[in-house]
C-alpha cells in the first residue's frame, strides 16, 4: 500500500540494551541480538530487506554499538554501497540513541528495531501516511489482542488493557518533527519502562495512571490526554495485522517468528 508522500528517514535501533549481552545473542554466539540468525539470515537482514522494498529512495540509519558486526549482513552492505544507509553509534539509552541519529536525519523519522523481523512495507506506509494526514507529532503503532492472538496464540502474552481494547505495541514509532522529543523524554533511561510504576507516574502523571489502571480511558482518549500533558499531538495507529506486534524478544517469540516466516515463505 504505497502512498504519494515523500519517504521518511528510517531509523533502525539495533544496539544492545543497557550494553548487556542478550540471551538469544549469547546462544547464537554473537554480540548483538540484531544479527541472531533466523529464517536463513540475520534478524536485521529481514528488517532491512523490508525497508529496501518499502521505498526506493528512503534514507536508512542503523543505530548500533559496533558496526563491524554487520559486515556479513548482505542487505546492510548492499544498501550502504548504494548510498542509502549509514550507521550511527548507539548511545546509553533509547532516547539518546534517537537524538544522536536525528542529527543526521531529515524529518519525519520512522523508527523500528533490529529484531522486528515480521514488519511489512504496508505497515511502514500506513503509519507514515497516518502521521502526516493527521498532522501528528508522534504516531505509535499498536495492534489489538484479538488480532495478535489470531496471528499466533503464543505471539504475545503482555497486553495493556484500555476501556475499548487491549493492545500491544508494534515497535513502529513515527516522529514528525523535533517537538516529538518532549513526548519521548520519559523513555530516556531506556529498559523496561512499563514495568516501573514510579517512572510511569512521573511521565504521565498520577491522574492519568489511575485512569489507566481503572480502565476508564479508551486508547484514543488516552492519547489525547498524553498530547495535552506533553504539548504535542500523539496518536495511536491501530494495525489489523497482529503479526506486527511479535518481535524476537526471547526463545518463545523466536520460535513463533520462525513459524510465521515459514507460513509466508
Amino acid at each position: 500500500m504505497k502512498t504519494d508522500h515523500s519517504p521518511p528517514t528510517i531509523l533502525v535501533l539495533a544496539g544492545k540494551r543497557d550494553g548487556a549481552l542478550d540471551p538469544l545473542a549469547e546462544r547464537a554466539g554473537v554480540t548483538h541480538k540484531a544479527v541472531v540468525p533466523i529464517g536463513g539470515k540475520p534478524l536485521i537482514g529481514h528488517v532491512l530487506a523490508t525497508l529496501e522494498k518499502a521505498w526506493d529512495d528512503a534514507q536508512i540509519l542503523v543505530s548500533i554499538h559496533d558496526e563491524s558486526v554487520l559486515e556479513d549482513v548482505e542487505e546492510y552492505q548492499r544498501l550502504k554501497a548504494a548510498g542509502r544507509l549509514k550507521a550511527c553509534e548507539a548511545q546509553a539509552g533509547i532516547v539518546e540513541s534517537v537524538e544522536a541519529a536525528a542529527e543526521q536525519a531529515e524529518w519525519p523519522i520512522l523508527i523500528t528495531t533490529g529484531d522486528n523481523a515480521l514488519t511489512t512495507a504496508d505497515a511502514l506506509h500506513e503509519i507514515h501516511a497516518h502521521g502526516i494526514e493527521d498532522g501528528a507529532d508522534v504516531a505509535i503503532g499498536l495492534a489489538k489482542r484479538e488480532d495478535i492472538q489470531a496471528a499466533h496464540p503464543d505471539g504475545q502474552y503482555g497486553f495493556y488493557q484500555f476501556k475499548d481494547i487491549a493492545i500491544s505495541n508494534c515497535n513502529l514509532f513515527w516522529l514528525g518533527n523535533p517537538r516529538a522529543f518532549s513526548a519521548v523524554e520519559s523513555f530516556r533511561t531506556g529498559g523496561q519502562f512499563f514495568k516501573n510504576r514510579s517512572r510511569i507516574i512521573k511521565a504521565f502523571g498520577l491522574g492519568n495512571m489511575i485512569r489507566f489502571l481503572l480502565k476508564t480511558e479508551t486508547v484514543d482518549s488516552a492519547m489525547a490526554r498524553l498530547s495535552k500533558r506533553f504539548g504535542v499531538k500523539v496518536i495511536a495507529h491501530k494495525f489489523t495485522d497482529g503479526r506486527l506486534a511479535i518481535d524476537v524478544d526471547n526463545e518463545r517469540t523466536y520460535r513463533v517468528t520462525e513459524e510465521l516466516m515459514k507460513e509466508t515463505a
